[in-house]
């Protein structure tokens, strides 16, 4: 039995699968916010329960909002930032006595897409996370490429300003990163610094479709904003599928859009690449994390 979990901002979710992948079991809890012990204790917590209701004891692979630094064990990067410098392997495997093993919750995403999702049968990957932050993951012949710093995929700190306006701050301490302009609260925020109105993603993507004029127009900027910083991975990774997911890949119109936004920014004389919705939506990162363990 394989054990995912998807330790998230707002939730940490548990799913169980059998050999073939199908779920046995998934479960979930709000997150302690910003208590890193118990954090701990919620992890622990969802694990007993799992396996006393399943009667059999699993391996156990987590994805988590950051990464794990080779240099020291510690966690990194993470936008959970109560994680950041902790030793959170050690202090999981001290505390449910068996080997963990971690890795970013993006390459998690992906990991799923390519084994048995929408990307499945692919040679090359590119999983996109666009939420809350905005991450990403690459899978290459079925694994997760974590990289000499564990940030392989990790675009959504790349820059990405504007000529006409002053970049926004990012938490990570830059300005004008992918996503202080392509996650959810990217996206509400350049609608109120054009607008001035206090709309979030879904609100504008309504009224966009009613035919609201600012709110399309702030649409079109992040559609052009997103094929230009995908068509920059492209170019350097050169994926045959990209796989969106995260709150704002819900947006049927990426899916007829972005090609003709990211194609004249390829080095290419045409551009194949397939862009697509997630398989399994929001199950696709703790379906990842049990697949650590493939």
């Amino acid at each position: 039995m394989r054990i995912g979990i998807d330790l998230g901002g707002t939730k940490i979710e548990i799913a169980a699968l059998d050999d073939d992948g199908q779920e046995r079991l998934r479960r979930r809890l709000p997150t302690p916010q910003g208590d890193y012990p118990a954090t701990l204790q919620a992890i622990a917590r969802l694990v007993d329960l799992c396996e006393r209701e399943l009667g059999e004891r699993g391996s156990i692979g987590i994805g988590i909002p950051g990464a794990e630094s080779p240099a020291s064990g510690l966690i990194k990067n993470a936008n959970s930032t109560c994680l950041i410098g902790r030793p959170l392997r050690r202090d999981l495997e001290a505390l449910l006595g068996r080997e963990v093993r971690l890795a970013n919750d993006a390459n998690c995403f992906a990991l799923s897409e390519a084994c048995d999702g929408s990307a499945r049968g692919a040679a090359s990957v590119f999983g996109v996370i666009l939420g809350t932050g905005v991450g990403g993951g690459l899978v290459v012949g079925g694994r997760a490429l974590r990289g000499a710093h564990a940030i392989a995929g990790e675009w959504g700190h790349n820059p990405l300003g504007e000529a006409d306006e002053a970049p926004p701050p990012c938490y990570c301490g830059r300005r004008g990163c992918i996503e202080t302009y392509l996650s959810g609260p990217g996206l509400a925020a350049d609608h109120f610094r054009h607008t001035g109105q206090r709309l979030d993603a879904p609100a504008i993507e309504r009224s966009a479709a009613g035919g609201d004029a600012a709110c399309e127009a702030t649409l079109q900027r992040f559609e052009a904003r997103l094929g230009r910083a995908l068509a920059s991975v492209i170019n350097l990774f050169d994926p045959e599928v990209v796989v969106l997911g995260g709150g704002l890949s819900n947006m049927q119109r990426l899916y007829r859009n972005l090609p003709a936004h990211c194609g004249p920014h390829v080095f290419s004389d045409d551009f194949y690449t397939r862009i697509v919705p997630p398989a399994h939506g929001d199950s696709s990162g703790v379906r990842g994390a049990a697949r650590l363990w493939d």
